[in-house]
């Protein structure tokens, strides 16, 4: 494989070769194809597909997060992305910036939930000095699981006017960093709408808590390798290192080297990891019956 391969190869997974994802179906078929994805391109580059490029088709003049405000084609892929997270075709989380959305598809997330969420998600989040979750956070967790789905909007009111909007911010990255809730909905009056994850999706939630960290971690690690085509050990490292220690991103793909799920392919002069193929299995033509 050559590198122009390698660019080409991805584009066409990305839908970034003229073949944009304008329909709630086609979001699906996406989403499911790359397993995961952001929103926006980051500064530094993140070496993942984006929705707003698989949206317009192409990643050229692409806006970043800070400018979406102001470009029609990001509110018409918002309004897409929306639908994906209302219908669960599609689930959120945070990453990096928690206003550029990192998406999962259905069928990833439960793989990403055993790796970043409560392991007991039954137990509401108590405030402490080893705790990762501030009083605020805590009457706010058990304001949404009484009245949620619920916007930032009402949720203020009902903290009280004295809570200021960067504090309810942190309040609700602290509990959405472990996965207690998940923004549903989007409108444009209210803003984000936030529910408990449990009881917006209680069957993936119950499928990630009986995943074990290593096969979570190697499924993840294996559905990055799809999505990218092929990469180098190290920038696999660096996307995982997201949101899980380097050396178990280490020990995962050692692991899949040595299962052979996982192989090595030469582009251009670099050598990089991709899924293993598929075996060919040869089928002998039948040989000509002679006519005696």
């Amino acid at each position: 494989m050559t590198d122009l391969e390698l660019l080409e190869a991805r584009a066409h997974k990305w839908h970034l070769d003229g073949q944009p994802v304008r329909t709630l179906d086609d979001a699906r078929v996406f989403l499911e194809s790359v397993g995961f994805c952001l929103m926006y391109p980051t500064r530094p580059a993140i070496l993942a597909p984006t929705f707003i490029g698989a949206w317009v088709g192409a990643d050229d003049k692409l806006p970043a997060r800070q400018h979406a405000y102001a470009d029609p084609r990001a509110t018409e892929a918002t309004e897409l992305m929306v639908r994906a997270l209302r219908e669960k075709s599609a689930y959120e989380a945070p990453l990096i910036d928690e206003n550029n959305a990192f998406l999962l598809a259905a069928s990833v997330f439960p793989y990403f939930y055993s790796l970043v969420g409560e392991r007991n998600p039954k137990q509401p989040p108590a405030s402490g000095p080893r705790s990762p979750y501030s009083p605020l956070a805590c009457d706010a967790f058990e304001i949404i699981r009484r009245s949620g789905p619920i916007s930032k909007t009402k949720l203020g009111e009902m903290l009280g006017g004295s809570v200021s909007n960067a504090g309810l911010d942190r309040a609700l990255s602290e509990l959405w960093a472990k996965l207690r809730i998940t923004r549903v909905d989007y409108t444009a009056a209210e803003g984000s709408v936030w529910d408990e994850l449990s009881r917006w999706a209680p069957e993936v939630v119950r499928e990630g808590v009986g995943i074990s960290m290593p096969e979570a971690l190697s499924g993840l690690v294996s559905k990055y390798l799809e999505c990218v085509v092929a990469v180098d050990e190290a920038d696999v490292e660096t996307f995982f290192a997201n949101f899980v220690a380097r050396t178990r991103v280490r020990e995962a793909i050692h692991a899949l080297l040595s299962a052979r799920e996982l192989s090595f392919i030469h582009v251009g002069s670099k050598s990089l990891l991709q899924v293993t193929p598929p075996k060919q299995v040869y089928i002998p033509k039948p040989r000509p019956q002679r006519v005696s």
